[in-house]
């Protein structure tokens, strides 16, 4: 016994509490999960596992802390976000750490989950200030009609790992913002992070019930998160497999409303006349960059045009070869190791079944040995665009390359996919940029470059998503639209 207590007081971030009615608190039945680094498979934190007592009581807590939250005056409620905000920032490092550690992430790569959260955090209070009320004329002229912004209720999200902060962001910023309170489901693998914003918003005193974080199974806290009749919105970043195990047990006890960010199956389009250095660059950071090519609008499946073809493949297996893996501040590695021993699994697979498919290896295509889960940057060319391979997406740092020679034939290769979510497309030529932008059915295009801000809408059609996160289109889902009509 004296071991494992010696083991628990060696542990970087100790033991987390769950966050529940303004108060951390160990799980009703003193469960408890370990959450380990994927450098080298340590343990880095001990975290409480809530009950199925804990998550109903958990979502009665929030729902009394909404009727609190959503009747404060507007610049109350933006006050307390803004002490939340500046508390975040105060503690970045400590939460950087936390990313690095449970993510594996490179150092610089986490600076974009703590700039995420606190962006988002001002951006929505901003955009609710300008969030005005209107009129509607009345046709027949014996009525005055009201629009009235009202926040809609309790809110449950669903977190991805990959961005354990910037995910929490997307959602936290426009909640609170709007009126709502929230209950945060931390995934299982990057709970760390979500648990110390916990921590700081008890330590200013935040209002009691209005955010709540839990970690526990699915039977404990995911499924009765969903078929509770509290939230009136249940939204998630993640797979599609899971919008849909969400959606479907949710709507078995009450109509509610979903934002549902879901999976990519990116198409990489680069014509001849297409800057090179651009394509290669972005490629380059995005999939073998500090996130390891978990990203969701990840270049997946890349098609090069025959002109550039042979060049952009040397040049990228240059690149892949080149990229240095590692883990910590210090030594400044581009690309750190996969988020757990389950993703290895998961890139290992899709490489094999790239090769039973008649892919060819060019550089990576292993894991290496040792405790941590690292996993070569990998370059994978192939020459049918129909192998089912590529109606799957890989997270992690692998790029399939295929050959395409006109315009009608990669749009569509590009569109045949179920997934509708991030795009790109490299020329010179402004008309046929422009061309493909409409062609391509996904929610978003890149052309010529990468951008992402908390302004800019981001968002999938088909089976990557409902709704949106980011921009001020975004904060409709947390709120009621109501008309009051009056006789005159």
């Amino acid at each position: 016994m004296q071991a494992i207590i010696e083991e628990k007081k060696a542990l970087k971030f100790g033991k987390k509490k769950l966050y529940i009615n303004g108060e951390l608190v160990e799980g009703s039945a003193n469960e408890t999960s370990f959450v380990t680094c994927p450098h080298d498979n340590e343990p880095i934190a001990e975290v409480a596992l809530a009950t199925l007592e804990d998550t109903k009581r958990a979502l009665d807590a929030a729902q009394e802390g909404f009727k609190v939250w959503s009747k404060l005056p507007l610049e109350e409620r933006l006050e307390w976000i803004n002490k939340l905000r500046n508390k975040l920032l105060e503690n970045s490092d400590l939460l950087r750490e936390a990313v690095s550690n449970e993510m594996g992430k490179t150092w610089d790569a986490t600076g974009e989950d703590i700039t995420s959260i606190t962006d988002s955090l001002k951006f929505y209070s901003d955009e609710m200030r300008v969030k005005s009320n209107f009129e509607i004329e009345d046709r027949a002229g014996t009525h005055t009609h009201r629009m009235v912004y009202q926040p809609l209720g309790v809110v449950t999200a669903f977190l991805a790992w990959n961005f354990p902060l910037l995910n929490l962001g997307f959602k936290l910023g426009p909640a609170l913002a709007a009126g709502c309170s929230i209950v945060i489901k931390a995934s299982e693998s990057s709970s760390v992070s979500s648990l110390i914003i916990a921590e700081l918003a008890h330590e200013i005193g935040f209002p009691k019930g209005v955010i709540t974080v839990l970690f526990g199974n699915r039977q404990n806290v995911g499924i009765p998160l969903c078929e509770s009749t509290i939230p009136r919105l249940v939204t998630m970043i993640g797979s599609t497999f899971t919008a849909q195990k969400l959606i479907e047990q949710s709507v078995k006890t009450s109509i509610k409303r979903y934002s549902m960010e879901c999976g990519g199956n990116a198409p990489f389009i680069l014509f001849e006349d297409g800057n090179m250095e651009d394509a290669l660059g972005i490629t380059t950071a995005i999939k073998f960059g500090g996130n390891a090519g978990q990203v969701c609008v990840a270049p997946n499946r890349l098609f090069i045009q025959e002109g550039v073809y042979t060049e952009f493949v040397d040049r990228l297996v240059a690149n892949a070869k080149a990229t240095k893996l590692g883990f910590g501040k210090e030594n400044k590695p581009d690309m750190g190791p996969l988020a757990n021993n389950a993703q290895v699994k998961s890139v290992e697979k899709f490489v094999a079944q790239c090769v039973e498919q008649g892919g060819k290896i060019l550089a990576g295509g292993k894991t290496l040995e040792g405790p941590g889960c690292y996993f070569e940057p990998t370059v994978i060319v192939m020459d049918n665009p129909k192998a089912p391979i590529l109606q799957h997406e890989v997270f992690g740092p692998v790029c399939v390359i295929l050959k395409f020679n006109t315009k009608e034939e990669v749009i569509a290769y590009a569109n045949d996919s179920d997934a509708g979510l991030a795009s790109y497309v490299f020329t010179a030529n402004n008309d046929l940029a422009d061309e493909v932008a409409m062609e391509l059915e996904f929610g978003e295009v890149q052309q010529n470059g990468v951008r992402y801000d908390i302004n800019l809408p981001h968002l999938g059609v088909k089976n990557s998503g409902i709704s949106m996160d980011c921009s001020k289109y975004a904060l409709d889902d947390y709120l009621i639209l109501k008309r009051v009509s009056k006789k005159i």
